[in-house]
């Protein structure tokens, strides 16, 4: 049960960003040849006016066909034949609806089951935060020059910069700011350096604050995408601790079988919050400026808007070819990665 479940949120998120390729190549007047949800030989497929929808093999991709590639057609309805802008609209398009997406996943559980208020419950005995005079019901404000709204903004940070000997937080007591330098310390049994403060309360906030707080939260999820690209550009993680399809389906189903006693709500719960890391990823992971994905179009498409003409056509597909097949080359290390894990 755990797999299919890990089957159809994948794939609603897949279809979720090209969904946003294809409603606003609709909404430019470009005419789009397909639309599928999976990759390899097509299982079915029904053609409804000029678009194709079918479904592949492969439950892991999608794409939506607008012709982007074939440069020589600027026939009226085709991709290359419409304005840079609106060319730019659709491309950023899939990224962003992923980012509503967390957005509005976000909302209903900050309004299911509230927010981690970025307020001390508690001090740790022997720890940076006492010695400095921190003390429970403090609130965190900043740390390390970051903005804190959550109190997850707190935990990925002491996560993602643990090598860090001093750590500078500003908070609030009494309605006056404070500052203090915390010094991250490992005791026996530590599995990594604490600060020495604990959470504070879960807070339901009203109606705007869902909305802001969800923008929040979706926030939290992009540092911590960009942070792990940092940490692995940076050699703090290595390629085997990156997952793929099969591992994302794996970690789904664990999850499921370990919520899965605990009822309905919380199996709901669970699969939303991994929902919200796959779809923030990936929109953050497409506006990389990398060949092949959205992001790296993006960047000929502002070049093309800024010298007032488009770059050569071989040159791009070159790049872009270059770029798919490093991607390719990465989708196999992370595959064999994903098996080897659950040998």
């Amino acid at each position: 049960m755990g797999i299919i479940l890990a089957i159809l949120l994948f794939s609603a998120i897949i279809i979720i960003h090209e969904l946003g390729h294809f409603l606003l190549a609709k909404a430019n007047g470009i005419r789009v040849d397909e639309f599928s949800l999976g990759l390899g030989p097509t299982l079915f497929g029904k053609q409804f006016g000029e678009t194709k929808f079918s479904v592949k093999l492969l439950p892991f991709g999608g794409a939506c066909m607008m012709g982007e590639d074939d440069v020589e057609d600027i026939s009226e309805g085709s991709f290359n034949s419409k304005s840079v802008w609106a060319r730019m609209s659709v491309i950023v398009a899939g990224p962003l609806f992923n980012l509503i997406l967390a957005w509005i996943l976000c909302m209903i559980m900050i309004a299911w089951v509230g927010y981690r208020t970025p307020v001390v419950g508690g001090v740790i005995d022997g720890y940076s935060a006492q010695e400095q005079g921190l003390s429970e019901g403090d609130v965190i404000t900043k740390i390390g020059g970051r903005s804190v709204h959550i109190w997850n903004d707190i935990s990925l940070y002491n996560l993602t910069h643990s090598e860090e000997k001093e750590v500078e937080i500003t908070y609030k007591r009494d309605g006056k700011t404070h500052t203090a330098v915390l010094e991250p310390r490992q005791k026996e049994g530590d599995t990594a350096p604490l600060l020495g403060v604990t959470g504070g309360k879960m807070e339901r906030p009203g109606f705007f604050g869902t909305l802001k707080y969800g923008a929040y939260t979706v926030k939290y999820w992009i540092n911590y995408t960009v942070d792990s690209l940092r940490m692995l550009v940076t050699g703090r993680v290595g390629m085997k601790d990156l997952s793929g399809p099969v591992g994302i389906v794996s970690a789904v189903d664990g999850v499921y079988q370990e919520a899965a006693p605990a009822g309905l709500s919380v199996i709901i719960l669970n699969l939303m919050n991994i929902g919200i890391l796959i779809t923030a990823n990936l929109g953050v992971m497409n506006l990389l400026p990398l060949p092949a994905l959205d992001g790296g179009r993006l960047v000929f498409l502002i070049i093309e808007a800024i010298r007032g003409k488009r770059v050569s056509p071989d040159k791009e597909g070159m790049v872009h070819f270059a770029g798919f097949a490093l991607l390719m080359v990465l989708m196999v290390v992370v595959m064999f990665n994903d098996i080897m894990k659950l040998v």
